[in-house]
């Protein structure tokens, strides 16, 4: 363990200046970490570092640990709600999922309720903010929302991970095929997190929590094809590892076998 003995200088903020600055403006505050540059922090808040100067009565690009800043903007953070992951949220505000772990120097897959991120600009592209609603409806072979095509992705990356591309396309088309189906629910979501009469999941991950896991590019594709009609089963209803010793499963008529994967109809 590294013994670092950090000098803090003090702020001095000009008292006058701060009185002519709008309220509106005070929206955020940042606290400096080790490392940290003016020219850094204003990159993650898309804005310049002679701003921030002006912003915090800076009079010189000096910063230190532990020193709080004000930073512009009200939509530069976002807590995270349950059903969340990394891909939505960037969705949602028109960035990468790359864009957004580097802003918040954030390495992990996994995000919890209640985290704060901050938000980024793509300044690359000079976007700002997209704000694609939760809720909106698009359009496929059934409605779905766009939280939803993320679910469906997710499922896909748990279940059919090292799998060939056919067989992830098939995987969210098992899905689509229940919700169409009138035997099952008739949302994405209400498919996925179902739970039988018996208590059981119907899809393993959302037990052993992987449904939390990122999706990967190739699942997002298979899942879009899926949605747009495209299905290697020709109706399956279910589909379980050829290793499965569930007689049941077993039972059922089979419709595909794709890579390690048996897709079956109902009976």
């Amino acid at each position: 363990m590294f013994n670092i003995r950090i000098k803090v200088k003090p702020l001095i903020v000009s008292i006058i200046a701060g009185l002519f600055i709008s309220q509106s403006v005070f929206a955020a505050t940042y606290t400096v970490k080790p490392g940290d540059t003016l020219w850094g922090i204003s990159q993650k808040y898309g804005t310049t570092y002679t701003k921030l100067m002006s912003l915090n009565g800076l009079q010189s690009t000096i910063i230190y640990p532990g020193q709080v800043l004000q930073v512009p903007g009200s939509d530069n953070t976002y807590v995270v709600q349950k059903g969340d992951s990394l891909y939505l949220i960037a969705l949602k505000y028109g960035i990468t999922v790359d864009m957004l772990k580097s802003a918040n120097g954030y390495k992990s897959d996994i995000i919890y309720p209640g985290q704060v991120f901050i938000i980024p600009r793509d300044t690359s592209s000079n976007r700002t903010y997209q704000d694609v609603s939760r809720g909106s409806i698009e359009r496929g072979v059934i409605p779905y929302t766009k939280e939803e095509f993320d679910l469906l992705a997710r499922l896909v990356t748990a279940e059919a991970d090292g799998e060939p591309y056919q067989a992830k396309v098939a995987v969210a088309a098992v899905v689509i095929n229940r919700v169409k189906s009138g035997i099952f629910p008739n949302t994405i979501k209400d498919v996925i997190y179902q739970v039988d009469a018996y208590g059981n999941y119907q899809f393993t991950p959302v037990l052993n929590g992987w449904i939390n896991r990122p999706a990967s590019a190739d699942a997002i594709s298979a899942a879009r094809d899926a949605l747009s009609g495209v299905d290697p089963t020709n109706g399956a209803l279910y589909y379980f590892d050829q290793s499965s010793t569930n007689a049941w499963l077993w039972s059922l008529p089979i419709a595909a076998r794709i890579g390690n994967m048996v897709f079956c109809y109902g009976r």
